[in-house]
């Protein structure tokens, strides 16, 4: 515009056109005029260069606020010390990082005018894949925890959880009257591991600056362990990034004081604040949960390591040995137990909800300590051999004859399995390795396999392909919810771990084939437009959302199925154990069981 502007000054006559009505006008009159409208016109093409030539100096500053301004993510700093028994950070594919960019490229600036959406990237890098390649199924895994963070972020920023539909924070009672922000730190990890270092730096941001554990409230010693603990030391082994190890210490502390009954078997719940441990109310008796006392063994005892302070390990070995000193006579382990004797409560043994991960840990401790802990893989062998007797059964009138582990209630045999039981197939399948002999090797393998199988039939056999919290087997139905109470889904991810381990071990497709199923499964009846919600009835299309986005969602589910699509150099597992919340730790070298 500036040129063209020039160039017709230049050319055109700079005296008016229009002639005067005063034909007597003298010479000098007219010249006059004429050099006045001279005068003015060069004003106003001088006025011209001065707009046109003078904007090019404010160019630079324009290129640069619409340039992406990139910060430094938080680095390993000189005076962290390395975490013991830790590999080198495990390798992420240069496809998963923000969405095809290399991991060195760092975070916008939030205060900067960014560039499109990161989601588009990912769609457009998706329509360059096979949708039956691994490497698609993968950047879709990651395309949906972006829409589950994204609406997080949005609508629930520092609250422990989200709720989709209405748009607000959701807490669940494991964590009181706080807010602690239980998705940030939970989904940590996940952030780090899909190359999601943007959302990982704000998230960061908020631990160091906001998470704040002096609250005024009761809460779930055994949430708080295996969530913020277990989330925290984790993101700690794979960045080397002190302050997650600090914020580790700082609630591992606050914890210590639901050790504190006679028996040293922890309370399920503690004070933040005062300091108080007690028990759950619906507790029969104010017992002590099985899951809750033997799932505390893994998070301590690399926070022991971390620290040189010997109590976290100490205080978490003394409430598993407490369980070991109590008299079974089955050989079954029941799911209560009174923090002040020692004595079983009511009989009831499960590998679903109460019991689950007290024998996951067993395993996962002997593995942890790249098996020197012998007691744990002896004590995990003896209660598998009683399970296994007792407990595991085929349902005869169903065409696959499915099997199943069933439950135990003073003395009565259940036929039902929960949905959290199906991480039972993953945790046989990792038992086999390096099992007493080869005939329980075998053994192992085989009932992996068969509960895998049988809780993807959960799946399966639903109208929407998501499996319900119970499922029963009956001389009319096999795998299914028998009610409505039982046939919610609220986004667990226990058969989707047991598809990976099963995956990682056997490399038999069908379990990426299954792992696949269920994402479509969850993106279809799950999906809302701020995040994913639970539903209420697995049997009832279309379906009825509950409005929770849990925190588990992102730290296991989505992780879970991100693995089973990744190479096995991605966390292998000679070199990790998972913590029941999903949370890698390291394989601890020369550590004393």
């Amino acid at each position: 515009h500036c040129v063209s502007v020039f160039v017709t000054m230049a050319v055109l006559p700079l005296h008016s056109t229009r002639h005067s009505s005063h034909q007597g006008n003298s010479s000098f009159q007219q010249s006059y005029r004429k050099g006045r409208e001279k005068v003015l016109l060069l004003l106003v093409f001088i006025a011209f260069l001065l707009v046109c030539f003078g904007a090019f100096g404010f160019v630079p500053d324009m290129f640069e606020r619409s340039r992406v301004k990139v910060t430094t993510l938080p680095s390993r700093s000189g005076n962290v010390r390395e975490a013991p028994g830790v590999v080198d950070r495990p390798h992420i594919p240069k496809d998963e990082v923000d969405g095809g960019h290399d991991a060195a490229e760092d975070k916008v600036d939030s205060h900067k005018e960014e560039e499109p959406p990161v989601t588009n990237a990912i769609d457009v890098e998706l329509d360059t894949l096979d949708k039956e390649s691994p490497q698609y199924r993968r950047l879709f895994i990651k395309k949906m925890a972006r829409h589950a963070w994204k609406g997080y972020e949005e609508f629930a920023w520092g609250e422990n959880e989200l709720k989709p539909v209405s748009k607000r924070g959701h807490s669940a009672s494991v964590f009181g009257t706080t807010h602690m922000g239980a998705t940030i730190v939970d989904s940590l990890d996940t952030l780090f591991l899909m190359g999601m270092h943007e959302e990982l730096h704000r998230a960061r941001q908020w631990v160091t600056e906001e998470l704040n554990f002096d609250q005024d409230a009761f809460v779930s010693t055994f949430e708080m362990t295996i969530r913020f603990v277990g989330g925290l030391l984790s993101t700690y082994a794979l960045t080397h990034d002190k302050a997650y190890k600090d914020k580790a210490v700082e609630i591992a502390s606050k914890l210590m004081p639901a050790y504190g009954s006679v028996t040293g078997i922890p309370y399920s719940l503690v004070h933040l604040r005062r300091g108080e441990g007690k028990n759950w109310n619906w507790s029969p008796g104010r017992a002590s949960i099985l899951a809750e006392v033997g799932t505390m063994q893994l998070e301590m005892a690399y926070l022991s390591e971390l620290t040189g302070d010997k109590v976290y390990h100490e205080k978490a070995h003394a409430a598993r040995d407490a369980l070991f000193k109590a008299d079974r006579p089955d050989g079954l382990y029941y799911n209560y137990i009174s923090p002040n004797n020692g004595n079983w409560g009511k009989k009831h043994v499960s590998l679903g909800a109460l019991g689950d991960s007290f024998y996951e840990y067993l395993l996962k401790a002997w593995l942890q300590t790249n098996k020197a802990d012998t007691v744990a893989r002896e004590k995990y062998d003896d209660a598998i051999e009683a399970i296994g007797k007792r407990l595991v059964a085929k349902a005869e009138n169903d065409p696959m004859k499915l099997v199943y582990v069933k439950e135990m209630l003073n003395g009565r045999e259940v036929a039902k399995m929960d949905h959290l039981a199906c991480f039972a197939g993953g945790m046989f399948a990792l038992g086999s390795l390096n099992a007493p002999d080869e005939h329980r090797k075998l053994t192992y393998m085989q009932l992996g396999k068969d509960l895998t199988e049988t809780c993807h039939e959960s799946y399966a056999r639903s109208a929407s392909k998501l499996g319900p919290e119970t499922f029963h087997f009956t001389a009319s139905v096999a795998a299914k919810g028998t009610a409505p109470r039982q046939r919610y889904y609220i986004q667990r991810p226990e058969v989707i771990e047991s598809y990976f381990y099963l995956w990682r071990l056997t490399k038999d497709q069908k379990y990426r084939d299954w792992g696949w199923e269920a994402a479509q499964a969850i993106e279809k009846h799950c999906r809302v437009e701020h995040g994913y919600s639970g539903i209420k009835d697995v049997d009832a299309v279309p379906v009825v959302h509950d409005d929770v986005q849990q925190s588990f969602l992102l730290a296991e589910t989505f992780k879970y199925l991100f693995l089973l699509f990744s190479d096995d150099d991605l966390l292998p597992l000679d070199k990790w154990v998972f913590n029941t919340e999903a949370h890698p730790l390291p394989v601890l070298k020369g550590m004393p069981a």
